[in-house]
């Protein structure tokens, strides 16, 4: 079973990560892979009601890959931490199978309150580069989180959610490959386009109202804005 789940591991990063070439590598190389490992073994520790030692096995694999995973997290099937530096997972974090997450994610809490305190992440969910995760939220399946985000709230399956707090600017839409977590919509920038476009539009009417060359109009703006 133990070795079982280790192939499995090994499948899972060969097909997710392009960079990873062969078995040897990623046995080597891969602290995502390392950390999962010796999680594992803390978090069997601890079911088990042994002290100390499982929280002694994840302040090792923090001090060796940069990755803290608390031993009373739960974590799925094929699940992959790329890169990993900076990486933290919670007490009681719940994390479903096939999840993909990057470097600098977080899935903390929001305070000193007991009980269910961080995150569920349920199947298929991918967590772009230092996005943050907070409290006891649940995310659906299928959801993508862009990098950066901060997400306080639930979000709902097949959703993508970005920006500070996190916006939900995608829901039940077109399929993202979930390697390509950067190409999601950036609702700022759309805004921003729609006002320089209405600003053209306006300039053309002012010119056909007027009969001021939009050269002349901006010089006479400047000028009454004291630019």
């Amino acid at each position: 079973m133990f070795l079982g789940r280790i192939k499995e591991d090994i499948r899972t990063i060969l097909e997710k990560d392009p960079a990873a070439m062969n078995v040897f590598e990623v046995l080597c190389c891969y602290p995502g892979l390392h950390a999962l490992l010796m999680h594992r073994a803390a978090h069997k520790l601890r079911e088990w009601k042994i002290p100390i030692i499982p929280r002694l096995i994840s302040g090792f694999s923090r001090f060796m890959t940069g990755i803290e995973i608390h031993p009373g997290a739960t974590i799925g099937r094929k699940f992959f931490i790329d890169h990993g530096m900076g990486v933290v997972i919670g007490e009681t974090t719940v994390i479903g199978d096939n999840v993909l997450v990057y470097q600098g994610v977080t899935l903390g809490g929001t305070g000193k309150e007991s009980g269910k305190r961080h995150p569920t992440l349920k199947d298929n969910v991918v967590v772009g580069s230092g996005a943050k995760v907070l409290g006891d939220i649940t995310i659906g399946n299928n959801v993508r989180v862009g990098a950066g985000s901060v997400v306080i709230g639930d979000v709902p399956d097949d959703s993508t959610v970005v920006g500070i707090p996190g916006r939900i600017v995608m829901h039940k839409g077109q399929k993202i490959h979930q390697l390509q977590h950067n190409i999601i919509p950036d609702p700022i920038k759309d805004a921003l386009q729609n006002l320089t476009h209405e600003i053209k539009d306006l300039k053309v009417v002012l010119k056909r109202k007027t009969g001021i060359a939009e050269e002349e109009y901006s010089e006479e703006f400047n000028h009454g804005a004291g630019i």
